[in-house]
Order: structure tokens, then sequence, then C-alpha cells
């Protein structure tokens, strides 16, 4: 018995079936995270060592020199790339794609082991980063207030890193900015000489002093206590009077050899907010939760925190989801309005509603039935999977009308609705078969590329795949079952009435005139042959010509409303100096740029991959696209023209967009490793 017979004698089983997979369907997108693009994983593994006060020269001898040599015979290595910057020193393996990474690390782990005892002394212990899309921000907080630097960073610290991240799916709030209060410890050279203190004596003795040591236990009857020494310094007078030797009996304190003052760390980096002194919070979110969602949490938990907290005013910088909302939500109306297309044509040419209902019922059944495969497969509702059902909109019901016109062509050669379902969904279900498989092949290569490609493309063939595969079976199981139930012939010329009736009779007319047209139209073609063939393939060689004179790139150019002004100044200019910078820098923007909602910059620091404080950058906030004339692309240019003449600085503008977004969600890597660098650090 054939699939279309068995599914005709059998009609309550295959509507089971299909209500399962519906059912299915609906609680999984209900459950899917939504993100703008898959799940990217780099085959790379980043060494970092940490070395505070040494520069570049000494850097690259003493640490990425040794760190290169050990690790430069790692199995399946691809590339090596190495960065010495002031204060610490990193080495990027990057592995060939397929590489198995847990394996990677442990035998780099390995060779850093190695090579360990050849680092100087003084240097952090080596860590290993390994590259996680995941580890990029989602948001960007910018923290503004009524309160110094070093105040601000401790409540942010203090008071709005807990409370951002008790939001449910966030992993993380690293802050940045600001200043990190600091009990500084100033010897005096003459009273330690004349004493003949070491100072690594007194800089042990206070280390040993402030923190708690456990006591072991103490039985008293039938209790057991568990004291421990609480000798962690809780103001500066108990540094001060913390006593650093004894000489003949005689206590010296630190206050006598020593000036104790509270103050702040140095002052090598800043950023500010809107021309004002400022933090900078990101958040970043766990692994495989729905980064929308998350952004919707904790943007009303700053909203609450604003109501909250007197003083403070939390605004968000940048909106990773806010992006991804409007690429989604463009794909997903996209695929909605072809759904409608496709069924508004269907309509046309079928001209009943009976054969319309029955062709569309293969879209939704085809459609939910893929959000099902996405969850249990682990993907995201992303533009690559709204895309591959988009795709496979228009494809999807071509099975179902093969069906449903050799189905009518035998209820018009005589057969009973029932008898006519059989034969015609019988005769043609080989066909579908072999024409489904074909639209199926055109995807399977996509599943054996390499590279971020395929982790790109690899999800949009499965869609197409998977929902080509549901419509086949709708259109040998449903389709047929509704043909014998629903589907009826038109009447004939002389009992048509009515409205209806007259359209009908139109219509059939225009589709006849179509049908005479093309069959004109395919008889002048094969009575010039040589002409047809000619003309295509002039047309072919001139598509040909015409291709390299195509750019390429990987994302069209779009218009996020964002644009970044980068100003280099000369190496080892002092942060004051990138500071005033900064500060011209924003009023020339302000001017300029009258468009501007928000301008966050920043300076210094260095971070993973080596700045520095001759580095600076201002990120500029636009107003939306419709409310402005010029695109962030032509800001970027005029502003390039401003500011080009400032003397002993290099700038350069850019504006987010295209690629540049398609690369931040991606995963630049940089600057993974950077917000990776400041978590740990933190």
């Amino acid at each position: 018995m054939s699939i279309p017979r068995l599914a005709i004698h059998r009609p309550v089983t295959m509507f089971m079936v299909s209500l399962i997979v519906i059912l299915l369907g609906l609680i999984s997108v209900t459950r899917l995270p939504v993100d703008l693009m898959p799940d990217v994983s780099f085959p790379s593994l980043t060494v970092r060592v940490g070395y505070a006060g040494v520069g570049p020269v000494e850097i690259e001898e003493l640490v990425v020199r040794p760190l290169e040599q050990s690790l430069a015979a790692v199995p399946g290595l691809e590339q090596v790339n190495s960065t010495a910057s002031e204060g610490s020193g990193t080495v990027r393996l990057n592995f060939v794609w397929g590489t198995d990474l847990n394996e990677a690390a442990d035998e780099v782990r390995t060779r850093v082991d190695r090579v360990r005892g050849r680092l100087p002394d003084d240097a952090d212990s080596p860590t290993i980063f390994k590259f996680d899309s995941n580890s990029m921000p989602i948001i960007g907080i910018g923290v503004e207030g009524d309160y110094d630097r070093v105040t601000l960073r401790e409540m942010a610290e203090i008071d709005l890193v807990p409370r951002l991240e008790r939001v449910e799916g966030v992993a993380s709030v690293t802050v940045d900015g600001g200043l990190r209060r600091q009990i500084r410890v100033e010897l005096s050279r003459e009273k330690i000489t004349a004493l003949d203190l070491p100072v690594d004596r007194i800089i042990q003795t206070i280390r040993t002093e402030n923190q708690n040591v456990p006591l072991g236990e103490v039985n008293e009857g039938d209790t057991t206590f568990l004291l421990r020494s609480s000798s962690q310094f809780d103001s500066i007078d108990s540094i001060r009077n913390l006593i650093v030797f004894t000489r003949g009996s005689v206590p010296v304190y630190l206050r006598d050899i020593a000036e104790v003052r509270d103050t702040t760390e140095d002052f090598r980096s800043f950023t500010r907010i809107n021309g004002k002194a400022g933090v900078r919070m990101r958040v970043t979110k766990q692994s495989g939760k729905n980064t929308v969602a998350i952004a919707e949490d904790v943007k009303a938990e700053i909203e609450r925190i604003n109501r909250d907290v007197q003083g403070l005013r939390l605004t968000v910088l940048e909106d990773q989801s806010k992006f991804i909302e409007q690429s989604i939500s463009a794909v997903r109306d996209a695929a909605i309005f072809g759904a409608i297309l496709v069924i508004i044509v269907i309509f046309a040419f079928l001209r009943n509603l009976r054969s319309t209902f029955i062709i569309c019922t293969s879209i939704p059944i085809s459609i939910i039935g893929t959000f099902a495969l996405l969850y249990f497969a682990g993907f995201t509702l992303n533009t690559m999977t709204f895309g591959g059902l988009a795709l496979g909109v228009g494809m999807i019901v071509d099975a179902s009308i093969v069906v449903l016109e050799n189905t009518f062509r035998h209820m018009e050669m005589g057969k009973p609705r029932m008898q006519a379902a059989i034969d015609g969904s019988e005769e043609v279900w080989s066909a579908i078969l072999a024409s489904t498989l074909t639209h199926v092949a055109v995807f399977v290569p996509l599943l054996f590329l390499s590279g971020v490609s395929s982790i790109i493309f690899t999800q949009l063939a499965i869609v197409v795949i998977f929902s080509l595969s549901m419509s086949l079976f709708v259109a040998v199981t449903i389709v047929p079952v509704l043909c014998s139930r629903l589907l009826v012939l038109p009447k004939p010329v002389s009992e048509r009435s009515g409205l209806s009736g007259t359209l009908f009779t139109a219509s059939e007319r225009v589709l006849d005139g179509l049908d005479s047209g093309y069959r004109r139209v395919l008889h002048t073609a094969l009575q010039h042959r040589p002409t047809i063939l000619a003309t295509a393939t002039g047309l072919t060689l001139a598509a040909i010509l015409i291709l390299p004179t195509i750019p390429a790139e990987l994302m069209p150019a779009t218009d996020e409303g964002e644009v970044s002004v980068n100003a280099r100044l000369a190496v080892g200019s002092r942060i004051e100096r990138s500071e005033a910078i900064v500060r011209q820098l924003e009023e020339m923007v302000a001017q300029h740029v009258p468009e501007i909602t928000e301008v966050v910059s920043s300076a210094g620091g260095g971070g993973f991959m080596g700045g520095g404080s001759g580095s600076a950058s201002l990120t500029l906030k636009l107003t939306p696209r419709d409310q402005r004339t010029r695109s962030s692309e032509q800001i970027a240019t005029d502003l390039r023209r401003v500011l080009v003449g400032l003397p002993g600085v290099t700038i350069t503008t850019r504006a987010s967009g295209g690629n540049q977004s398609m690369n931040r969600i991606l995963g630049n890597l940089n600057s993974c490793l950077l917000y990776t660098s400041d978590a740990a650090d933190e």
C-alpha cells in the first residue's frame, strides 16, 4: 500500500500526527533563544602574561619569545599572532577548523608549564583564554552622577553590579572607568636606611598582618568553637600603627618610617559620558540564553535603579538586542509577507477557496514543524534560520500543488473524489519526491563547508532541507486526505451566477489567454532555435563579464546610527594629553554634528591588546535615520575632513553598520579578548 493510499484510508491518524508536529513546534518557538547570527566558536586560544611596569621591548624578549618557541609545535596550529604592549604580552594561536579546542587547550597548557621557569619571577602566571562569542557584551551601560570618580566606581561595583548580575541570564558585569581607592605607603629612604630595614621585609610584614588566619578548634563542654585571627586592616590608623620591626625592645611602627595616605590609583585611563566623568559597565549573557529577553530584563532593571538610587543616572550606551530585533523583525516580516503573497497567487490561479485552503495547509505545518527541529538541534532564531524559512516558503507549496492538480484532472475524468485523490496522488508522489530531493540536493553542499561560512550557512541549509521534507510529508499525506474530502469541480459555465460566477468566468478567460500566449511564444522559440541559443549564450557571457565589477562584502551597508572616532597620539604621550585632545574633539564634534544624542569617550588603560595612554576613542550616538538628512557614513566622512587637521594626532572615523555590525556580532576577536581580560582583572 502506497503512502498516499494509507493516508487517505487513515485520515484521523494523519491529522493526529500533524497536530503533534504543530504542538511540538508551538512549544519550541516559545523557548527558542533569539540572536542575530548563529553562535560562532573560532578555533583560537590566547595565552596572556601580565608584567606590570615593563615596556614592550622587554615584554617581547622576556615573555613573548619564550612562549612562541614553546607553543609553535602545538598540533593543528595554523597561525601564531603575538602582541607585546606595556604591562602585558599575548600570544594568540589560531587552529585549523575542526580542531578539538579542549585537546588543544590541554596541549597548550602543558607547553606553557614547560616554559614557565623561563619567565620572569615577578610576572603574573600565564592565563589561557578560549574564544567564546558569548563573552561579547550584549549591553553597555553608562553611569553618571554627582559624585567623584572614586565614589562612582565604588557605587557601580558594590551597589549596581550585584543588582544587574541577579537578572536572569546575565553571566557577569564588568566595570570600566572611574578610579579605584588605594592606600599608599610611601617609605622614607633616610629612615629605613638609618634603621637598616630591608624593604622586602616591610612588604612581607604588611602582607602577613593583613589577613584572617584560622587558629583551629577549641572544645568547651559539648560545644566546639572554630577560632580565627581577624587581622585584616579596617582603618588607615591600624595600618599606621603596625609594628614592622623591633630594635632593642623598642617597636618601630610603620608611621615612624613611612607616610600612609588614603588616596586613589594613578590616573592612567578615563571614561567620559556626554562630557562628564563616568563609569561604563558591560553586561555579558550566559551561553545559549535569549539575547533579546536578557536585554529587556536588564533595561527594566536599569529603570528601577534610576528610580531607587538618587544622584545616579544609568543610560544604555550599546544595545546589541536592538539591532538583533530590527534584523529579525525585518526577516520575519519578509517571510510573513512572502507567505501572504504565495496564498494570494495560489488563489488567483486556483480561484477556489477550498483548493487554496488545501494547498496552504502545507505552509504552517512545514514552518511550525521546523521550529521543533531548531529547538531540538540547539539552534537559535536568527537571520539565517529565518532566512531559510523565508526561502523555503515559496518551494513548500510546489509538491502540494502538483498533487491537487493531478487529483483535479482525475476528477475531470469522471472518477469519484476518493478514487481521484488516490489515483492522482499515487501517480505523482514519486515525481514530487524526486523534485523535492532535487531542491534538497542544492543545499546539501552547504553542509560540507568549513570555517565561518560553515557556521553561518549550515543552519540555513538544514532549515531549508527540513522544511522541504516536511512539505513533502504534507503533500503525500494531508493534502490527499483533504482532497478526498473537500475538493470539488467548478460549476459549468451555464450554471454560474452572481458576482462570484462572473469573476470565475472572467479569470478563466484570462488564464486561457495566458496559456494561448505562452503557446505562441513557445512555437516561435522552437522555430528560431539558433537565435534563442545565441541570445542565451550572449546574456550568459555578459553576466560573466559583469560579475568581477560587482563589489563584494560580507553584509550590505546599514545605518545603525553610530560613528566612531579614534585618535592616536605619539607613543609615550601622557594621559593628561589624551584627555585634553578628547575634550577638544568633543567640542569640535558637537559643533559639526548636530545629530548627536550621546557621546562616550575613553582613553588609556591599554587593555588586553594594548592601547596605551596615547590612544583615545569617541563613540557618537546619532538620532534615528528617519530624523536626519545625513547617513552615518556621510557624517563620518565629513568629520574626517574636519578633524584631520589636529597637530600631532592621527584621526580615523568609521560609521558602524554592515560588516562592522557582523564582525561585532560574530565576535570581533580582539574585543572579545579585551572584555575577557577586563573581567579577569576585576
